[in-house]
Parts: C-alpha cells; sequence; structure tokens
C-alpha cells in the first residue's frame, strides 16, 4: 500500500465507529461518474460547494435585515456556518457522519434570493403569475448545484439539501433509509411545480434531519440578538414561560436546544425534542414572527423591493427577446444576462433562466442592476 492509499485509509477510520443509523461514505451515491481522489466523497462535496460561485454570493445575502446599517447583523454566508457547527456538535454527538451534515449545512440555503425569504416570495409571485411553477429556495439551492453549476454533488447532499426547510417545525425529525435516486428526482421535481410540497419531503438520512432540526436552532435566538443590537425588542421582552426553559440569550438557547435534543434521540433512529422543550421552542418561534419578522424594521423598504423584482423580471424578460437582434455593443450588465442565459439548459424556459438569474444575485448586484435598468423608482434612499 503506497502513501496516498494509506491517506485514503486514513481518511476514513473514524467511520468504523459510527451508529447504524448513519450514512456511510461508502454508500455516497453519485448521480454521473466521477474520478475519485483520497477525499472521501462527502468531504469532497464540502470543498465542491465552498469554491461554489453560488457559496461566493453569500456574503452578501439579506438573513432577516436588509437595510440596517450594523456591521454585527447576520448575512446568510454566518447563518449557514451557524447551521453547520450546530448540526456538526449533535452529529457528532450521536455518531453521525459529520462530512455529509457539512456538506448539507454549507450548501442548504445557496439557491436563496436577495433579500431573504421576501425577495423568494416574489419570485414564486412572478413564477406564478407567468405559469412556469413555483420558486422555493431549497430546491433552488440543488438547481444551483446539480444544473447550473453542475459539480456532481452527492445524492445524499443534494436529498438533504432540498429537504431542509427551517420554517416548518416537528417534534419528530424521521428518515427513509429505502429513498431511491428516482425518488429524489420526483420530490426535486415536484417541488417547482407542486404547491408547499416541501412540507411532503422526508430526506434520505439522519444526518439530513439533523441539519433541517439545526437550522431552526441556529437562526431562533441569533435573530432575537440582531434584533436586540438594532433595538426592536428587548431582552425583557421575551415571556417569561418560553425563557425559564430556554433561557434568555443566543448561548443559552442553543446551548439547551442541543442538549436537549441529544438526550432525547440518543442510539434512536429519528430526533426529538422533549414536549416542555418543544412547546417552548414553538411559543418563541411564533414570538419571534410577531415581534421580529413581522416588525417594521425587518420589512422596511419592501412595497418597493417588491416592485423591483417585477419591474426587473420584465426588464430582463425584454432585454432577452433583443439579444437575436443585437447581438453586439452589450454594456457590462447585459453581456452578464446574455452569457448567464446562453449557458441555459435546453430544457430550461427562458422566463425560469431568469429567475435563476434574479436568485443568484446578491442584494447589492440586484440593487445595481435596479439603478442601471429601471430609472422610474428611486431606490437611493433605502438605507436611510
Amino acid at each position: 500500500m503506497n502513501i496516498l492509499e494509506k491517506a485514503k485509509e486514513n481518511m476514513l477510520l473514524n467511520e468504523n465507529l459510527l451508529s447504524e443509523y448513519s450514512c456511510k461514505s461508502k454508500d455516497a451515491i453519485l448521480l454521473k461518474k466521477d474520478k475519485q481522489d483520497i477525499r472521501p466523497i462527502f468531504f469532497r462535496d464540502i470543498d465542491r460547494i465552498i469554491h461554489s460561485l453560488g457559496y461566493t454570493r453569500y456574503i452578501d445575502k439579506t438573513q432577516v435585515f436588509s437595510f440596517t446599517k450594523n456591521d454585527h447583523i447576520t448575512h446568510r454566508v454566518l447563518h449557514v456556518q451557524l447551521v453547520s457547527k450546530i448540526a456538526r456538535t449533535i452529529g457528532r454527538s450521536l455518531k453521525l457522519n459529520e462530512d455529509l451534515i457539512e456538506a448539507i449545512a454549507l450548501g442548504h440555503d445557496i439557491g436563496h434570493s436577495p433579500f431573504g425569504h421576501k425577495g423568494e416570495k416574489y419570485l414564486n409571485e412572478i413564477c406564478i403569475k407567468e405559469q412556469i411553477g413555483y420558486f422555493c429556495h431549497n430546491a433552488q439551492s440543488v438547481r444551483v448545484l446539480k444544473n447550473l453549476e453542475r459539480l456532481n454533488i452527492s445524492l445524499q447532499t443534494l436529498d438533504g439539501i432540498l429537504a431542509h426547510n427551517g420554517e416548518i417545525l416537528i417534534n419528530k425529525y424521521e428518515y427513509n433509509k429505502d429513498k431511491t435516486k428516482e425518488d429524489f428526482n420526483r420530490d426535486l421535481n415536484n417541488v417547482f411545480y407542486e404547491k408547499d410540497y416541501s412540507r411532503k419531503i422526508i430526506p434520505m438520512t439522519l444526518e439530513a434531519a439533523v441539519v433541517r432540526l439545526s437550522d431552526i436552532i441556529a437562526y431562533i435566538g441569533r435573530d432575537i440578538e440582531d434584533s436586540i443590537k438594532i433595538e426592536i425588542i428587548k431582552r425583557e421582552d421575551i415571556p417569561k414561560d418560553i425563557t425559564e426553559i430556554l433561557g434568555d440569550n443566543n448561548s443559552k438557547i442553543v446551548d439547551t436546544l442541543i442538549k436537549d435534543i441529544i438526550i432525547n434521540s440518543f442510539e434512536k433512529p429519528y430526533l426529538t425534542f422533549s414536549d416542555e422543550v418543544f412547546n417552548a421552542l414553538m411559543k418563541l418561534k411564533d414570538w419571534n414572527y410577531k415581534n421580529i419578522y413581522a416588525s417594521v424594521e425587518a420589512n422596511k423598504n419592501q412595497d418597493i423591493v417588491k416592485q423591483l423584482f417585477y419591474k426587473l423580471f420584465y426588464c430582463y424578460l425584454d432585454k432577452v427577446k433583443e439579444f437575436d437582434i443585437k447581438n453586439s455593443n452589450f454594456s457590462q450588465s447585459e453581456k452578464n444576462l446574455y452569457d448567464f442565459i446562453k449557458q441555459k439548459d435546453n430544457d430550461t424556459n427562458i422566463k425560469r433562466a431568469i429567475i435563476d438569474y434574479i436568485a443568484g444575485q446578491t442584494d447589492q448586484y440586484f440593487l445595481n442592476e435596479c439603478i442601471e435598468h429601471i430609472k422610474e423608482i428611486n431606490i437611493e434612499n433605502l438605507y436611510k
């Protein structure tokens, strides 16, 4: 055995200690053949995701607050790192595959639109209006990695990304070990064309269930800290019947939730909280929606932003129709759009390709495009 073969073997040493409910690297499925190196497939998924263009654009995408001048407010790039860390803590404690967990966590929001869930809502409205299906960021994340950047990420990682949904809170997170590639492809297609289909998806690994749960743990307390920083709420505003169980700051909330899920899920083929902690978490989630996500600050300028999404989509649609005629003398903005559309798959509708293009933009790139192409709306005062 040469040194590189020994190194490859060393990469898998810890897998001998994993739980019977874990997904081993030997079971990884690729959608197309690929050359191998010393890295296990899930480990390589991580590398491909963090080197992707979509991952780079996390840095300027809204988490909750879009027009707040504060360098300590969470952006999407930090959120996925927090999800990864929390999920790996739970995964290591339950003897699950940390490589698979990290790959799912780092890639799970890569298809998120500019301006967070509000932007996702506007793109979904446009899709419905144009009769091209729906827009859901979980399916879009898979689409970015699988179809747009063509990175040949493993089926298990893509399935975990598709199955994540941090807005849905349940108290028994299960997985379907018999799920097939055909089942995954059916789920992926149905998310785009069947309303609320994401709610029906059960992942093929317990690792994916860990990430889905960790998504909630990562944002629930962190959003409170951000809101306190910008004076939307005060810490003492959080109801006592919640803080007495979960704690009154992000550190305590995360610690309580992680420990509770480990205690109640240890050596089990599913994840679950204690009833007391789950009920408190449900109350906190509802409280956050009423006091943070529905706040004036979290919805600042959304009347303008919604108009911008619609106007930019139809502006791009008009420009695409002109490309065959014009075919030269593009501005840099037009060239970027032209190059993107030119690379679309044969089975991709032009309107869906434009949705892809907008969804991939950072907040600032989106605004710059609006400044260039939409003259009738003044966006200079959005950050004031």
